[in-house]
């Protein structure tokens, strides 16, 4: 039996979250196009025949403005000195910067090793990966290089086969139906904010967050889960742009979070939206702890 953690750490929009939800097969972490998207690490367990694999995705590796980013960026650093295989993921189809280069230098002092999983390759052309693969080869840093496409699935068996050859022996360490340590609060704050990121722009996908103030669950079976969720903005000219004409987006927001809430809990659900400006949140050390942000 072979057993063991696995990191996925890189640049912010690599692809971490999109390849977690493929290779455990349900949706633990949001996604979206905005940077910056995961904030807390969140682990999936996954069951193989003869081994238990747990995967730990990671805020994105980036140059920290506030405190909050300061623990997202140590919570990825943190897990290289942790883990039994790291696994770097880079997106293929941007060109590397120093943001790249800086985690590279990261992972070279790590003890495990480092696969280089080279995300995205459906949406480049297949002669540019092979110059890709023996420039990297070159550094001499990895023990695998894997392209993928979390997004299709392309390649992704192979990356999880190789993973567990390089697993150490030993026990499972979570019982077979175990998938994640996150609670469910987590989960419903993380929808509505999927659906913020999703339906507003600027500054406000960076300066927000989603406090789960109240989690009633059903008592019998056909009642409604209720959840009563306050969104939190720095500037009280952030309001009203979440509000929206008529409390139009807000709407909007607690229309889509709704449908996915109630896919994801399997029951109906009644959802309560509030915003609330908190100026300089992202400093506020109490406000981090309580969005689990560590």
């Amino acid at each position: 039996m072979k057993s063991g953690f696995v990191s996925l750490i890189g640049r912010p929009n690599a692809g971490k979250s999109t390849l977690l939800n493929r290779i455990v097969g349900t949706k633990l972490a949001i996604v979206s196009d905005k940077p910056q998207t995961t904030r807390n690490r969140i682990l999936g367990v996954k069951n193989y025949e003869g081994a238990q694999v747990v995967f730990v995705d990671t805020p994105g590796i980036h140059r920290p403005l506030h405190r909050m980013n300061v623990r997202m960026v140590d919570t990825a650093v943190d897990t290289i000195r942790e883990v039994d295989v790291l696994g770097l993921v880079v997106d293929a189809a941007e060109p590397p910067g120093n943001g790249d280069n800086f985690v590279i230098d990261l992972v070279k002092k790590a003890n495990a090793p480092v696969f280089l999983i080279l995300n995205k390759v459906d949406l480049i052309r297949k002669s540019r990966l092979l110059p890709m693969i023996q420039r990297f080869h070159e550094m001499g840093t990895f023990a695998e290089i894997v392209p993928v496409s979390a997004a299709t699935g392309e390649n992704v068996d192979r990356l999880e086969r190789a993973i567990v050859e390089r697993l150490p022996e030993g026990e499972p360490m979570y019982p077979p139906d175990y998938l994640t340590d996150q609670p469910e609060r987590f989960f419903a704050a993380e929808i509505v904010r999927e659906k913020l990121l999703q339906f507003t722009h600027a500054e406000i996908p960076f300066s927000s967050a989603v406090v789960v103030d109240r989690f009633e669950e059903p008592s019998a079976p056909k009642e409604i889960l209720k959840l009563y969720c306050t969104i939190l903005v720095e500037r009280e000219s952030q309001k009203p742009i979440i509000l929206g004409r008529g409390g139009e987006m807000i709407k909007k927001i607690g229309t889509a979070a709704r449908a996915d809430l109630e896919k994801f809990f399997d029951t109906r659900v009644f959802l309560d939206l509030h915003v609330r400006v908190k100026s300089e949140w992202r400093e506020d050390d109490s406000v981090l702890n309580d969005l689990g942000v560590k």
